[in-house]
């Protein structure tokens, strides 16, 4: 039975992980925040890298949603999240240090087999019970039935409990006498042990503190325990001889389609335990309809993955946002207040999609969403004192960078381009720049101060950030599809405080 990848439908997908590092896009969608906690507490399976490569073929998102959607089935994701743990038992019991025993080290590898071959019986039988339905699940689950049931698997497992059982039936006698230890068969002494708990027995009185401590698996014997253990193995050389051969025959146990499905699944496992208490806090996630060569998208509920992990934490409210794309539009121009949610709403715009790439739900209650082949990125940044460019002209750079390595796949996300020149300078490169993107047939979300830009053709959709009407100082965070009115907010708010002509002209004269 073949199976490759629990990530991957066709194994020629998957990328070189060495070769590759974090998108540029990262730090300003800050999706770098959000990979950084998904995987915390993860660091043994070094997951950051299979965040970095999205997936562009729509039947490979299928493949992973199906997986994720099986695992939300709660006694499913339980049963592998222990076959995890007690894969990671296994790692543990296999790092011993060179300084222990060598018969120690034999025997914490026959228990690191031991653990290793119940953990696979328990996940086969809690794949047949809990009956997977997604391509993937179902794929590994006929594989590791193939696998257990096979010769070696058989042998295997027969084998290290025939040797634990032989080494747990082992019995000796210590004699210590005048520094020396004596070490010898058991002949049915007394158990002096047993005889001292019975004498003491009725001082017990309700339950009491354990001061015993527990050995870590690399704090090792001392020479006098490693001694003793030598004697012992020459009184059963029977038992430690199997030992020593079953070290021999399974050096290496542990089979790496195993291995690697189990560093994969925690790419699943992770994103589900991440997104729980925004789940319990009544935020929606759902699975994205992707489509590589329709452009229309949508949105229903969605919001900033990053901001609403930090304001459920804070017991804060998280404002969710609608958007759509029909028919011929591409472009979103954003205006509005400043910090009223427009830069918050391109940042969602753009994680939508790039989780949706990696096949996970995404934050709302309905999406359909572009499978790109590269997000791009040009957020405003500081001005560099070591550079020998002025901000201008750097914005310049990266925006033709951005356009030279585009193609009609890419998205295109820029938030306040060309805001340290003049307002004619601005408009003009801008129009320069929107008719590329045009050209191209780019999806892209344009947060800007120019409300000129709005209107920029037939492709182009204007959302403006509201504010209370009552209010107009009061930003309601929702990002609303009309004709952008940065000129009747400011009025609003010269009303407000009574700074209108009319107003000043009758505060003046009266």
């Amino acid at each position: 039975m073949s199976f490759e990848s629990i990530l991957f439908l066709d194994a020629s997908h998957r990328p070189d992980e060495r070769s590759v590092s974090e998108p540029d896009c990262f730090h300003d969608l800050h999706l770098d925040q959000v990979v950084s906690a998904v995987v915390a507490g993860r660091d043994e399976y070094s997951l950051k890298s299979l965040f970095y490569v999205p997936v562009t073929e729509v039947a490979e998102v299928e493949y992973r949603q199906g997986v994720i959607r099986d695992l939300e089935d709660e006694a499913q994701f339980r049963a592998i999240k222990e076959f995890s743990h007690q894969m990671q038992r296994m790692r543990q019991h296999l790092v011993a240090t060179e300084k222990l025993h060598p018969h120690e080290k034999e025997r914490w590898q026959l228990e690191a087999a031991l653990i290793y071959g119940g953990a696979l019986e328990a996940l086969r039988q809690s794949l047949e019970d809990r009956a997977p339905q997604s391509r993937g699940l179902v794929a590994f689950r006929d594989w590791v039935n193939s696998y257990v049931s096979s010769s070696r698997f058989v042998a295997f497992i027969g084998e290290a409990r025939k040797v634990a059982a032989d080494l747990a039936a082992i019995r000796y006698s210590l004699i210590i006498k005048s520094g020396s230890v004596t070490v010898k068969h058991y002949n049915a002494e007394i158990d002096y042990a047993a005889a001292v708990e019975k004498t003491f027995a009725k001082f017990r009185q309700g339950a009491v503190k354990d001061y015993r401590v527990k050995l870590s698996i690399t704090t090792g014997l001392n020479h006098v325990e490693g001694m003793i253990l030598n004697r012992v193995a020459r009184l059963n050389p029977a038992a430690f001889g199997a030992l020593d051969a079953f070290r021999a025959a399974y050096a290496d146990f542990a089979d790496p389609v195993v291995v690697r499905f189990d560093r994969e699944i925690q790419f699943y496992l992770a994103f589900l335990e991440y997104v729980a208490p925004l789940k319990s806090a009544g935020l929606k996630f759902c699975y994205p309809i992707v489509s590589k060569t329709d452009k229309p998208v949508l949105s229903r509920d969605g919001f900033d993955l990053s901001l609403a992990t930090k304001l459920v934490r804070e017991r804060q409210p998280v404002v969710c946002n609608d958007f759509e794309l029909k028919g011929d539009e591409r472009m979103f121009v954003v205006t509005g207040p400043n910090q009223g949610g427009k830069t918050t709403f391109s940042r969602t715009f753009g994680q939508l999609h790039y989780l949706a790439s990696l096949g996970y739900p995404v934050p709302g209650a309905e999406a359909r969403l572009f499978l790109f082949d590269r997000i791009f990125t040009h957020f405003e940044r500081e001005e560099e004192m070591a550079s020998l460019h002025g901000k201008l002209e750097s914005d310049v750079v990266r925006i033709h960078r951005i356009l030279e390595e585009a193609t009609p796949r890419s998205i295109v996300i820029m938030n306040e381009l060309f805001s340290s020149t003049t307002l004619e300078d601005a408009v003009a490169l801008s129009r320069k720049v929107m008719a590329r993107i045009s050209e191209l047939d780019l999806l892209c979300v344009w947060v800007t101060f120019l409300d000129e830009l709005s209107t920029f053709d037939r492709k182009t959709v204007s959302l403006v950030a509201a504010v209370v009407p009552d209010n107009p100082t009061l930003r309601t965070f929702r990002i609303e599809r009309r004709p952008a009115d940065g000129l009747s907010h400011a009025v609003a708010i010269a009303k407000k405080y009574r700074l209108t002509y009319d107003q000043l002209k009758e505060r003046l004269t009266a």
